[in-house]
């Protein structure tokens, strides 16, 4: 429902969340690129709130948010404001030289009100509030040089076959930009330099067996053509878009869980889902459970080992 002053209300379980300015253009149209406003991004989060909350619940996150929309100023907050609801879930984790308070989203009321302050692309913490220091996903972002899709599902073939290799199950999802994350869950009980470690000699291992097609090299000039194994969203305070979130690209893309066989379709390329048809793909279960149960890294460490030997 709508106020006088052209506030719109919107009901989510117990609380009602005020939207300010739903007629506000987010996504400018153009070319081939849908308009999208502010109401629709709301209405987005609403009905991909199932889905979307059970990778947010309990982890911090840190906002990108475009208050102006996608052609405006951006900012990334991770200190939660004190005028947010007290509602909203917040989590202090240790900084160099203090604290940060990161807000925590735990239901679709906080969803709702992230939407209404333009936070528009939400990254979440590999770790969650209570185990800050111990990752339960390790992701592997494919980078490719350009815009070449081609490259990229390339990559995650190769990945995938490898981890494979490893007896650890991994799962699959577009970024919403370029390339595609490749997601292992883990079991919690690694720390952050653990983590990095192993992903560091996956990426290492994988690069050195294809090296004019991959690099690890963090440096772009250092990369030429080759698609970049990024690894460093495993370290603590680093974060990773999370499943089904918006990205600031015009016609709303979603960073969207997919299937292995997916991955041969012809029409699949990073930006292939949006707002208007995300939530369709994800009542496909399209993971299926698959990071459900999570893996220890001892046995995949030495099954490394003995490759890389």
């Amino acid at each position: 429902m709508s106020g006088a002053d052209g506030t719109r209300r919107v009901r989510a379980g117990r609380r009602t969340v005020e939207v300010h300015r739903p007629d506000k253009v987010l996504f400018p149209g153009g070319g081939d690129a849908k308009e999208y406003t502010k109401g629709d991004l709301v209405d987005y989060h609403r009905a991909v709130a199932p889905f979307m909350l059970p990778h947010l619940r309990g982890r911090p996150l840190m906002l990108e948010r475009h208050p102006d929309g996608i052609d405006g100023p951006t900012f990334m907050q991770k200190n939660t404001p004190e005028h947010y609801p007290e509602w909203i879930p917040r989590t202090e984790v240790a900084k160099e030289g203090g604290t940060v308070r990161h807000a925590v989203c735990d239901d679709t009321a906080t969803l709702l009100y992230l939407a209404d302050q333009a936070s528009i692309t939400l990254h979440r913490w590999l770790s969650r509030a209570d185990a800050v220091d111990h990752p339960d996903r390790l992701v592997f972002d494919l980078d490719p040089s350009g815009d070449d899709f081609e490259a990229v599902r390339e990559a995650a073939r190769l990945l995938g076959e490898l981890l494979d290799e490893l007896e650890l199950p991994s799962a699959l999802m577009t970024t919403g930009s370029r390339g595609l994350h490749v997601i292992v869950a883990l079991n919690g009980r690694h720390d952050f330099d653990e983590v990095r470690a192993f992903a560091r000699d996956v990426a290492g291992t994988l690069a050195d067996a294809h090296p004019d097609r991959l690099t690890t090299a963090a440096r772009k000039k250092e990369r030429g053509e080759r698609l970049y194994l990024d690894i460093q969203r495993n370290a603590y305070a680093q974060t990773a878009v999370a499943p089904y979130t918006v990205r600031p690209r015009p016609g709303a893309p979603v960073a969207t869980p997919i299937t292995w066989d997916q991955l041969d379709d012809p029409e699949l390329h990073a930006r292939r889902w949006t707002i208007a048809d995300a939530v369709e793909q994800a009542r496909t279960d399209p993971w299926s459970g698959l990071l459900n149960r999570g893996r220890a890294l001892g046995p995949a460490r030495r099954r490394l080992d003995a490759l890389r030997r």
